[in-house]
Order: structure tokens, then C-alpha cells, then sequence
């Protein structure tokens, strides 16, 4: 298959690269900037998801888009996140239907539908329109929509929502956890109880090629969105500390409750523009409720319609990331 992917610089991005190549498929990468991190062979068209011209010339050739570009975070404008979250995703699916592009796995996140309240056994809930949480979540859940409309008889679309996606090399998630542990500053919301599910990078890009695989005009899964996540539901703090270790830091963790977690987020939320900060905040209302909430999902879903189940499991992620850290290496790892 010719497959295109966009934000191929990202961490899931590299490693879906990888994964697509690996098996034989002729890939292409669409990013801002060139990267010495892509198998030989990966061709690299440069530019923006906004250049609506760009787009459509990286496109021309492709039989699957993987549609991974996004802008992400918790500060800037919404005119910054609409640009790139709705605007671009609009540019790939017109290309894609101009192109005949059969296969288009849109990737979204848990977050365009979450309320705010904790999901247990949850599925992939229709996106949000009216967030509250934040640009990001409510662009995506835009994106979304736009994408699941787009499916049709010529393109079949499927989006998939990875939750909190980790491993080597991760630099939100595990990069964040291991910088505040090694300043003293880790906090934990609610004591770190809540149960979260997560997913190890490798899972993350076998479930994207996965559903590209799947997809297609007319198949089961077209016009619908997933939700992907190892399927280990575990507290926060026992995630946290095994991180901690990995990475050869102190877990000494403080504990904020969920109250207060929420109060200072919305104030933050209030004064961060304000002051003109640029830097990602310390928290925000939607990462208290993130960190203090329950947030695990049913697997059934996906295992039956994408036929995909993770590969690696939690303790096998946190025994990579411990051998990463112990060799010394900053590089996202090849597979």
C-alpha cells in the first residue's frame, strides 16, 4: 500500500513510519521539517496541514492517509489550534476525496468526548461540541465530526482516539513526570487513586495501521471512531511510580485534592494569558480532571471490529523505558 502519513514527526508518528515500512509498504511522510529519525526509503514532502496546496500534492499518490498532524497543549489561541485541527484535517479529507484516497484513518483523542466526569468502562462517545476544557479538545472534536462525515462510498474513514500515549522518547507524559519528580515538584491529584488506562507507544502505531488495514468504503468500521488503550486500568501512582523508577528519579510525590486540583486549575486557566505566559502552565482545570478522574475503556471494540489487541503490556513498557534510560539514549528508540 502507498500510505501517507502527516505529523510523521511526532513519537507515534516516527513509530508508525516505522511500523508501515517495516512490513513493505511504500511510505511518505508530510511534516514541517525535514528529520534524520525516518527509515531510508520514507519519502518526505514538507510543509503545513494549512497549506491547502501542499497537502494536495503530498496526497496525489497515497492509497491511505493516516492523519496524524495536530497541534497540541493546553495554551495559545483558538485561532492557532482551529487552523491547524480543523482547517488542516478539512485540507487532508478534501485531498483525499479529490484523489480517490480509499483508506483515511483520522486520529483524534479520548478527550473530544470526555465531560469532565470519570469513565469506566466507557466507549467512544459522540465528540463534544461545547468543551470548556480547552482549544484543543474542542478543535478536535470538530476535526472529528468533520472526519466521520467525510466517510463515503469512494473513502472509508475511521478515527481513533489513543489515550495517553507513553514510552521512550515520550516527551509529555513521561518526559513531564520525570522533570517534576527530579525538581521536587510531582503531585498527584486525589492521591494518585483514580484508575487510568494508558497506552505503550508500539500499541498506539499497531492500532493506527491496524485500522488502516480495516478500512475501507463500506467496511465495519468506516464512520466510526475508537477508542485505544492497553486495556490495564491502574491507579495513577502506581503508573507514576513506575516511571519514576525507571527513569532513576525520586517518587516523592505531594497530594492535591480533586477540589482543590479544580480550583486552581480554572484559576490558572484565568491568569496564564493574562500574564502573557507562553510556557505550559503547572496545571489547567482539564488536566486536574485528567489526572484525579477515572478514564478506562471497553476493549471490545476495537479487538473486534479492527481485529487489534496491544502487544505490549504495561510492565514490558516500563522495562523498555527502564533499559532506554539506563542506556544513556535521549533518540526515540528504532523498532
Amino acid at each position: 500500500m502507498r500510505v501517507l502519513v502527516t505529523g510523521a514527526s511526532s513519537l507515534i508518528g516516527r513509530s508508525t513510519v516505522e511500523l508501515l515500512h517495516a512490513r513493505g509498504d511504500t511510505v511518505a511522510a508530510f511534516q514541517r521539517k525535514a528529520s534524520d529519525d525516518l527509515p531510508d526509503g520514507v519519502e518526505q514532502h514538507l510543509g503545513d496541514v494549512t497549506d491547502r496546496s501542499a497537502v494536495f500534492a503530498a496526497i496525489e499518490a497515497a492509497d491511505g492517509v493516516i492523519h496524524l498532524a495536530a497541534k497540541v497543549g493546553v495554551i495559545g489561541a483558538r485561532d492557532e489550534y482551529a487552523a491547524v485541527n480543523i482547517d488542516g484535517t478539512a485540507n487532508v479529507l478534501a485531498a483525499a476525496n479529490e484523489h480517490g484516497v480509499e483508506r483515511v484513518v483520522h486520529v483524534s483523542s479520548p478527550s473530544v468526548a470526555h465531560d469532565g466526569t470519570a469513565i469506566v468502562g466507557g466507549g467512544a462517545d459522540p465528540a463534544l461540541l461545547a468543551h470548556g476544557t480547552g482549544w484543543y479538545s474542542e478543535t478536535k472534536a470538530i476535526a472529528e465530526r468533520a472526519a466521520l462525515a467525510a466517510n463515503s462510498a469512494s473513502t472509508g474513514v475511521v478515527a481513533i482516539r489513543p489515550h495517553l500515549v507513553w514510552g521512550p522518547g515520550d516527551t509529555q507524559l513521561v518526559g513531564r513526570i520525570v522533570e517534576r519528580a527530579a525538581a521536587g515538584r510531582l503531585a498527584l491529584v486525589g492521591g494518585g487513586n483514580a484508575l487510568i488506562d494508558t497506552t505503550y507507544i508500539d500499541n498506539a502505531a499497531s492500532s493506527l495501521v491496524a485500522a488502516l488495514d480495516a478500512v475501507s468504503p463500506g467496511a465495519q468500521c468506516a464512520g466510526l471512531a475508537y477508542v485505544v488503550a492497553n486495556g490495564e486500568p491502574r491507579p495513577i501512582r502506581e503508573l507514576v511510580a513506575g516511571i519514576c523508577l525507571a527513569a532513576g528519579v525520586p517518587f516523592e510525590p505531594r497530594e492535591v485534592s480533586l477540589s482543590v486540583a479544580r480550583r486552581l486549575g480554572s484559576a490558572i486557566d484565568r491568569v496564564w494569558p493574562l500574564l502573557g505566559r507562553v510556557d505550559e502552565p503547572p496545571l489547567t482545570r482539564f488536566l486536574a480532571d485528567q489526572l484525579g478522574t477515572a478514564h478506562w475503556f471497553d476493549p471490545r471494540p476495537v479487538r473486534l471490529d479492527l481485529g487489534w489487541s496491544p502487544a505490549v503490556t504495561i510492565d514490558e513498557g516500563l522495562r523498555r523505558l527502564t533499559d532506554w534510560y539506563g542506556s544513556g539514549r535521549t533518540e526515540v528508540p528504532s523498532r
